[in-house]
């Protein structure tokens, strides 16, 4: 299902596209102009004529993956510039919404059951004569992958896609309103990136999220983003610079790029066709772009990393999620080159055998992907890997699941992915394939390559972790401090979470492991603090350590 024919600044209309975009009687149709337009960041709604109810208390829960929550920052933007007011109790909100997950069934079966509670709260309002009973919106994947079946539940009155997310003052005041009707926008935009509302972030917080690019092009077997997100389109390079700026000069010292094949990114805008010579797209050698050719002038993702990894040498900078195909080599020789580029990466592999591969229309064969990771292993110095698998795809054998197992030995992948495989409607699998591989046969295969991920990450980690000194990016208090035993937990820049008694150090790193030989001041470090780590324990994929010393991102490289 292409858009490659339409025209720029125009939102697709549902009743012209093929049934895979079923719309429904109640949908409702925005203006045809939806694209960014950056004049610095501006409130999405000052100007809505259609708002008129105002000083709402809304909650968002959110499900699935960090795109997610980046769009539930993005959703609290809008509703707080149409004048209503977040709230952390959903029992004291006026409007729920619930930003969802549709990529497997298990995350849509958790949506159902909050429903059911959504209501049982709406009956106790109207038990206890409350004026006014909450109004529930379901946004995000699953609103647009079901939104006639949710419209239908008594606890919904509202349904809202990821791109229609401006449009939700308007959807709330017609639904506060009273009017029996339900209200929906699932409309998919070519132009919608959201690039001029500036995020609302719940809380100070020493990471953040900043969405480059939306949608996918991949078209991948199994996979619903392409028909719940829509396709590829990127943000201008100055309206993420911009938001990355503010967040440095909030402290916060770690940003996570994100995009639903976040490495395709393509600012093909006027300005940025002028800026950046590249011209022609570098796949990764080995693989294939099967579905869309995306030659053009404009800012590759490489590009945009440079210029991100330049604004706060102490900010470091991560990614995800890729796909391994859009992994050129100037892309790896800038991480390698980048002290606050993170050391890892992350390379969906999804199945180590190549006739499952090929059913999933992944693009690769196992023999590229791992002459891939064998390349990124010698540019990159110490990289860590993580990468997602699925079992029991259409047609699985047993000796294409050990393909998967034995690829897993071969790799020592720092972290994994692991889900059985859901059948989506609407996806290539759904037409063409039989889910012909039982439940538990599934969830055998599930825990065989679990168990496999886990015995090899302890064996790396005993080998390579134990008794190192690491870096790690304080986030706050772990999940097992108590006052008594006070313990801190952060990250290194290969995502391994670090766990740490909370006391004080010493303030400086001068490359000793000893603590006298580090010199200066005593300090208690803080989330945002860096602090060196000489790690004791290896447990899974979390390590326990010492803290030595509280430090910079430039001394520590400096020390190396």
């Amino acid at each position: 299902f292409f858009f490659s024919n339409m025209k720029q600044q125009m939102v697709f209309s549902c009743r012209k596209a093929n049934s895979l975009f079923k719309p429904c009687k109640l949908q409702v149709r925005l203006s045809a102009n939806l694209g960014p337009r950056l004049q610095g960041f501006v409130d999405p709604v000052e100007n809505n004529e259609n708002t008129s109810c105002k000083g709402l208390r809304f909650h968002i829960e959110t499900y699935g993956c960090q795109m997610n929550t980046s769009d539930s920052e993005i959703v609290r933007s809008i509703l707080c510039g149409a004048g209503h007011t977040p709230c952390s109790s959903v029992e004291e909100a006026d409007v729920i919404l619930t930003n969802t997950c549709a990529i497997r069934e298990n995350a849509e079966n958790k949506i159902w059951n909050r429903l059911a509670y959504f209501q049982s709260i709406r009956k106790k309002r109207q038990l206890a004569n409350d004026v006014r009973a909450p109004v529930v919106g379901i946004l995000g994947c699953m609103a647009e992958r079901l939104r006639d079946k949710l419209l239908e539940e008594q606890s919904v009155n509202f349904i809202c896609g990821p791109d229609a997310y401006r449009d939700i003052p308007r959807l709330v005041s017609t639904s506060v309103s009273g009017s029996d009707q339900k209200a929906a926008n699932t409309q998919l935009s070519l132009e919608e990136t959201y690039a001029d509302i500036q995020p609302v972030r719940e809380a100070s917080r020493v990471e953040a999220f900043v969405s480059i690019m939306r949608g996918c092009n991949n078209m991948c077997s199994y996979c619903i983003v392409p028909f719940t997100r829509g396709r590829e389109r990127s943000r201008p390079i100055p309206s993420i610079v911009q938001e990355i700026q503010g967040l440095a000069a909030q402290g916060v010292k770690e940003v996570l790029l994100l995009g639903q094949n976040v490495n395709s990114y393509h600012d093909k805008s006027l300005d940025s066709q002028k800026a950046y010579s590249t011209t022609s797209y570098r796949s990764t050698a080995g693989f294939s772009n099967l579905f869309r050719a995306r030659d053009g002038a404009g800012a590759r993702f490489a590009d945009l990393l440079r210029e991100v990894s330049q604004i706060d040498p102490e900010m470091r900078i991560r990614f995800t999620s890729p796909h391994p195909k859009d992994f050129p080599d100037e892309v790896l020789h800038l991480i390698a080159d980048s002290p606050n580029i993170c050391c890892s990466l992350h390379l969906p592999i999804q199945s180590g055998s190549n006739t499952v591969l090929q059913r999933m229309r992944r693009g690769y064969t196992r023999e590229a992907y791992l002459t891939l990771v064998d390349k990124a292993r010698k540019i990159i110095p110490g990289l860590a890997i993580s990468s997602d698998f699925i079992t029991g795809f259409c047609g699985e054998t047993d000796a294409e699941h050990r393909d998967t197992i034995d690829l897993m030995r071969a790799v020592q992948f720092d972290q994994a992915f692991m889900f059985a495989y859901s059948l989506r409607e609407k996806t290539h699998a759904a037409r063409r394939m039989e889910d012909d591989v039982p439940k538990d046969v599934k969830k055998e295969r599930l825990q065989h390559v679990i168990e496999t991920f886990r015995e090899e990450v302890q064996r790396k980690n005993d080998v390579e972790e134990i008794g190192k000194c690491r870096l790690v990016l304080v986030e706050g208090p772990a999940k097992k401090s108590t006052p008594e035993h006070p313990m801190s937990t952060g990250r290194t820049d290969t995502n391994k979470r670090v766990v740490f008694e909370d006391h004080v150090i010493h303030d400086g790193w001068h490359g000793k492991v000893a603590p006298t030989a580090c010199g200066g001041r005593s300090v208690q470090p803080n989330p945002g603090d860096y602090v060196v780590v000489q790690i004791t324990q290896a447990r899974g994929h979390t390590l326990r350590g010492i803290a030595i010393a509280r430090t910079s991102l430039a001394e520590y490289i400096r020390c190396q």
